[in-house]
């Protein structure tokens, strides 16, 4: 009898670990609502295709209908603006080449905020003026949404790697539903501070990137000319 019961205890453990498991799957593939990602280029795509890889379904879109082709045979929805990715998404990653690009993407005609749902999560990726993030900020709150940029430092290579830095400014409250979708695309994520940090960082190391430079082709002809001598 004593044996019998120990059976049936641990076939009980046993199955309850079992529940525990598909309980965790169905909350994990919960979590994974679709994402919208705009712009296309040499960055956005390798990281979008990074989230997909992820399991989570992307939906996009770019100025430049060519380059969502390579998105679009990855499995990727794409769509003719932004303001219908909004529609679809609520959390929109933006990677986008410069301020005016972004002010577009967001406040244009056809853009995100025309159409964006109350609660839906922005992540701006984009390399911009900090005052442009703080700016899309305001704006995104008097509709409801939240805005964070979100910068990276790290090239095509890492991008394609999910190697990327992201340098994260916004509500601290939003940093975490933020981070479970960056650490699909990047090894780090830093949390700077209030909105307009990350990008301030960027600029700090843009411009220690470029001191480097400067100090390392000085040197180069430096030596060339002692060479010379």
């Amino acid at each position: 009898m004593a044996a019998l019961f120990r059976g049936y205890r641990n076939f009980y453990k046993r199955s309850n670990k079992h529940v525990e498991l598909i309980l965790v799957s169905c909350r994990s593939m919960a979590s994974k609502t679709p994402v919208g990602f705009i712009g296309l280029g040499n960055m956005g795509t390798p990281m979008a295709r990074n989230l997909l890889k992820n399991g989570y379904p992307v939906i996009a879109t770019d100025a430049f209908p060519e380059s969502c082709k390579e998105l679009q045979d990855s499995g990727a929805q794409i769509l003719d603006s932004p303001a219908e990715v909004a529609e679809k998404a609520d959390r929109i990653i933006t990677m986008l080449p410069s301020s005016p690009n972004v002010i577009e993407v967001y406040t244009g005609s056809n853009g995100i905020l025309r159409k964006v749902k109350k609660g839906t999560l922005l992540i701006d990726s984009s390399t911009i003026d900090p005052a442009v993030s703080k700016e899309m900020a305001v704006a995104a709150e008097k509709m409801g949404a939240v805005f964070m940029d979100a910068p990276v430092s790290g090239g095509v290579g890492a991008a394609s790697l999910a190697k990327l830095t992201f340098l994260v400014g916004g509500v601290e409250e939003e940093y975490n539903a933020a981070q479970e979708l960056l650490t699909c695309m990047g090894a780090n994520v830093v949390y700077c501070g209030h909105v307009g940090s990350g990008q301030a960082a960027k600029i700090c190391n843009n411009m220690l990137l470029a001191i480097g430079m400067l100090g390392t082709a000085e040197t180069m002809n430096l030596g060339i000319r002692q060479l010379m001598v």
